[in-house]
């Protein structure tokens, strides 16, 4: 070949992840079985996502099977490694991260691992927390001048959160996370979710992959065994948001205890705009400033169609 040709010779670019497209990653579950009934899957479902039996047969059941083998792996090298030094087994719960944006999914998805993974053998007791239980009181918002930026980095506890799952992983007896009400609105004083040593720890939140706020501090996701990021178009997003916020006017923002009572009785109109400006003003600012820079932090990424249906798999290289 002339120089001047193999000097014009395009290397394939590489990447940190395999991309496995939505017909391939079903294959995976060919001869897996579906453990869950149609029944469960509704009692799952969060308000807007199209989840049926065809989505989890296909994308998450071989997502929750691929999980119990990271967490069955690791469960091993701890085992070996105590072996090694000589020591009693101390290995701890597998820590999976499930991040994204509002109204993404990603609340509907940590329920269903949970169920999902705890059906695989090596991984019966799998808990879930949220990192709402990790934000700061209302009352402390308000002295921070945050209240409009709740859910931004700056409004959670990130102090709080470390000591948590510090605690799993050190192989603490039990660990202690705050209770968040989303009907209050608000942190609910001394009520507290206990997790005990399980098998699998989900925590899924906004802001789980952000990095520390300086080098001397660690990051809560330098915690996490395994990351989940669920992507999307931002404009498909915000069609969710909008109609997620609709479905809450005629349900939970009905209830008079309802922190968001007064928008029971908008319009559509009126409720239409009312998201719009709650998107434009915090939620997208919170996404493209402070959620997706942290996408490629993941182990996996979930990237979702317009359907809400899962296209396509990314899964970080070993």
């Amino acid at each position: 070949m002339p120089a001047d040709d193999a000097a014009t010779t395009v290397t394939p670019s590489l990447s940190l992840y395999r991309e496995i497209d939505r017909g391939e990653w079903a294959r995976l579950a060919a001869d897996m079985a579906q453990p869950l009934s149609e029944t469960e899957i509704v009692q799952i479902r969060g308000l807007g996502d199209m989840l049926d039996m065809a989505e989890v047969r296909e994308v998450y059941l071989p997502l929750s099977r691929l999980l119990s083998l990271y967490a069955n792996a690791t469960k091993r090298l701890g085992a070996d490694t105590s072996a090694f030094l000589r020591e009693p087994d101390t290995t701890t719960p597998f820590v999976v991260a499930v991040a994204g944006s509002v109204a993404v999914g990603k609340s509907t998805i940590a329920r269903l691992l949970r169920e999902l993974m705890s059906r695989w053998p090596g991984t019966p007791r799998v808990e879930l927390i949220t990192t709402d239980g990790f934000l700061y009181p209302n009352a402390e918002l308000e002295r921070r001048g945050l209240m409009d930026r709740k859910g931004f980095p700056e409004s959670y506890d990130r102090r709080a959160m470390v000591r948590f799952l510090t605690d799993v992983k050190s192989g603490a007896p039990e660990a202690r996370a705050p209770f968040y009400s989303h009907m209050r609105y608000d942190i609910v004083p001394d009520a507290h979710i206990t997790v005990r040593r399980p098998d699998v720890v989900i925590v899924e939140g906004l802001n789980v992959l952000q990095p520390s706020p300086s080098p001397s501090d660690m990051a809560v996701s330098e915690l996490f065994d395994f990351s989940i990021y669920v992507d999307a178009q931002t404009d498909h997003i915000a069609a969710w948001y909008v109609d997620r916020f609709l479905a809450l006017r005629r349900g939970a923002f009905a209830n008079p205890s309802s922190f968001f009572n007064v928008f029971a009785h908008l319009t559509d109109e009126e409720a239409v705009q009312t998201a719009m400006g709650y998107w434009n003003e915090i939620n997208l600012p919170n996404l493209r400033e402070n959620v997706l820079p942290t996408k490629h932090q993941a182990t996996l990424i979930l990237d979702k169609a317009a359907s809400h249906s899962v296209a396509r798999v990314l899964l970080r290289k070993l």
